[in-house]
């Protein structure tokens, strides 16, 4: 019995004392930054598309975004019952002469908020042009996997987001 206590001792020794090739060097952090907290972004914007703006308006964000970050812009569609009802951009209208597009693009420093579509901006009635409210919200490529993009709620919740308001 004391052999084979001594055999499994020493083999467990020899095994444990075994080393390998080195495996590749990894980061220390995210990408080789320095390992901070992802943090998300967002802000409110009043907007009126006229033709003296060409119907756009480009807006800088007033903080860092980074080349993987997602810009997502939700428009304030109605309010029902107290409740702020928002959209996420692109959204149409339907007029008899054509369609009215609310759209946006974005970089890395900036969001352009723009009308676009078949109908003629310049007889929209003020409604669809004055005092439109959008909601920018930055987040980091890493945190949409899976996510509904399309509820605000949802986005800024799952992000810790609250936003600030910037009227223009």
């Amino acid at each position: 019995m004391k052999n084979i206590l001594s055999v499994l001792f020493g083999t467990a020794l020899l095994l444990t004392s075994c080393q390998g090739d080195q495996g590749p060097p990894g980061y220390d952090g995210l990408d080789g930054l320095d390992g901070g907290i992802i943090v998300s972004s967002a802000f409110e914007i009043q907007v009126d598309f006229n033709q003296a703006n060409n119907y756009e308006i480009i807006e800088p964000y007033g903080f860092d975004v980074y080349p993987f970050d997602i810009t997502l812009v939700y428009i304030l569609w109605e309010t029902s019952n107290g409740q702020d009802i928002w959209r996420l951009i692109p959204q149409s209208v339907e007029f008899p002469d054509g369609i009215l597009t609310y759209n946006y693009d974005f970089t890395q420093s900036d969001v352009r908020l723009f009308l676009d579509g078949t109908t003629n901006f310049n007889l929209l009635a003020p409604e669809w042009t004055t005092n439109q409210v959008f909601r920018v919200v930055v987040v980091p490529a890493d945190n949409v996997d899976g996510l509904d993009l399309s509820n605000l709620n949802a986005v800024m919740k799952a992000n810790n987001i609250e936003s600030f308001i910037k009227k223009f």
